[in-house]
């Protein structure tokens, strides 16, 4: 024979590879199908497709379900290049599938005139780009694919198996983002339809218990006392409450009664007529008077000096106050929230607090739980400061193994000393010049595992030594086969490389 291939035999054999090819990819996928957790089951499916392909790198984004942001995988990237192809999620080859619904293919990305100038394609020299959009015509996410072991641009085989895959994916990865964002996953959806909670983030049982009864609280116009450790939000639920009760077109008022000396603390809460005092050179209105028609929240009430004890229950019982210098009485509409971190029981029992008020303040009491009981709260909550202390207007994100570090570490500041943890961790990022916080960027003097011998611990960092103890020894017996590591203990490969690098053992490679 000549050695031409004839077309009429050679179009069919190929037309039976690509069914193969796309039967087996989607008896595999039915197979992953079976995970209930999200991130093993985009991680498998996303190391599924890059061999099917070929391709050097791929990444996967998958919009949340119910905001949010976008849950993403890579495969063969860099920390940085998965923040700038995270980047180019708002312009560029993502935002073209994204925006068309259509795949988008190009034998060079650095030639051509639609994304040659893009950063991220000039710093990466990017060639060969496949990008798939994933759910029909109204995409939830993509697939993108770039790089190939020889030069030229993805086959039309390679592409119609993208476009398998993404087709395929979609049902099961669509199934498993709404079984993460529905009602079963967040204890806190049924009272949050009952409160305005813009501000209050998490969807932990501990959690939902506090705004429980904050929502019982908001249909009656009693006292409320929040009880908690310092910096675990109280002033926000307090605020959550009177937003969501019939005082919400009225003010909120704030005072902290530790931040007031004591010989100005009355005239701050009652107000005080000319002369009163020393610096009263005029009538001064109280925090009574400004929070007419709405809430008054006394925060820190356990350090309200007796003089103004007396006074706030005599307020309590008949709704009438007097400011310091004046004699003629004067009413108030108000409802008084308080909140300490203190044992406002002792305080009573030792004197220092009129058990009188106690009881007028403790009609409905709250307790605001710790970080420590909010655990799967936190990566959320660090997201939210993280947005909320964007400089730019363009946020950064947390990557996977600094969610975990941030989830396991201790917080005896609570959200406080989380949110200055994550304000020097974008301080950090931005140095380095990317816009991904990472472990390192959160914990950049994080000592060493200390030795068992020091003493008692406690069962947050018991469990963590544990957790790194079992992943040395893991590693150790596989001769650092990660694979082999994560099949031993049940992981999937992305959540142990997060916990080796959360744990300071090293990038995973």
């Amino acid at each position: 024979m000549n050695g031409v291939e004839n077309p009429k035999v050679t179009a069919p054999v190929q037309d039976a590879e690509l069914l193969r090819a796309e039967r087996d990819l989607y008896r595999r996928l039915l197979d992953l199908g079976a995970h209930d957790d999200l991130d093993a089951f985009l991680d498998e499916a996303l190391t599924l497709v890059v061999e099917a392909t070929s391709a050097q790198r791929g990444y996967l984004s998958i919009e949340a379900a119910q905001g949010g942001a976008p849950i993403t995988l890579a495969l063969g990237c860099s920390e940085g290049d998965v923040d700038r192809i995270r980047r180019e999620l708002s312009q560029g080859i993502l935002a073209e599938a994204l925006r068309t619904g259509r795949t988008v293919s190009t034998a060079s990305a650095l030639e051509d005139p639609r994304f040659r100038d893009l950063a991220s394609v000039q710093a990466q020299r990017i060639q060969a780009v496949l990008c798939a959009p994933i759910g029909g015509a109204s995409p939830f996410g993509a697939l993108y694919l770039h790089g190939r072991p020889a030069p030229g641009p993805f086959s039309e085989r390679e592409r119609q198996l993208a476009e398998a895959f993404a087709h395929r994916v979609a049902p099961l990865a669509d199934r498993l983002r709404r079984q993460r964002g529905g009602a079963l996953e967040d204890p806190t959806r049924e009272a949050r339809a009952r409160l305005r909670v813009d501000g209050i983030v998490g969807a932990s049982k501990a959690l939902a218990d506090a705004l429980r009864l904050v929502a019982v609280a908001s249909q009656v116009d009693v006292p409320v006392l929040f009880v908690g450790e310092s910096g675990t939000g109280k002033t926000e639920l307090a605020r959550c409450l009177h937003a969501s009760s019939r005082r919400a077109r009225g003010p909120f008022v704030e005072l902290n009664c530790a931040a007031i000396p004591e010989t100005l603390l009355e005239a701050e809460l009652f107000g005080a007529e000319r002369g009163a005092h020393s610096t009263a050179t005029r009538r001064m209105p109280g925090k009574i008077a400004a929070a007419e028609g709405g809430t008054l929240f006394l925060d820190e009430v356990a350090e309200l000096a007796q003089g103004a004890q007396a006074k706030l229950l005599q307020f309590l019982q008949s709704k009438h106050y007097y400011r310091l210098g004046d004699t003629t009485p004067q009413r108030a509409d108000v409802r008084v929230v308080a909140a300490t971190n203190a044992d406002l029981e002792g305080s009573v029992q030792s004197k220092r607090f009129r058990e009188d008020l106690y009881y007028r303040l403790d009609v409905f009491r709250v307790r605001v739980p710790s970080l420590r009981e909010r655990a799967d709260d936190v990566p959320l909550i660090a997201e939210r400061i993280a947005r909320e202390t964007s400089l730019d207007g363009a946020p950064l994100t947390l990557t996977r193994a600094a969610r975990v570090a941030l989830a396991s570490a201790e917080w005896p500041g609570n959200v406080r000393q989380l949110s200055a943890a994550v304000q020097r961790g974008i301080a950090f990022a931005l140095d380095e010049g990317v816009r991904a916080i990472d472990v390192h960027h959160l914990f950049p003097e994080r000592a060493p595992t200390p030795a068992a011998s020091e003493g008692p611990v406690s069962w947050q960092e018991a469990t963590r030594r544990f957790q790194r103890t079992l992943l040395v020894d893991t590693l150790a017996a596989c001769n650092g086969n990660v694979s082999e590591a994560a099949r031993r203990l049940d992981l999937a490969r992305s959540h142990l490389h997060d916990l080796l690098r959360a744990h300071g053992l090293g990038r995973a490679r």
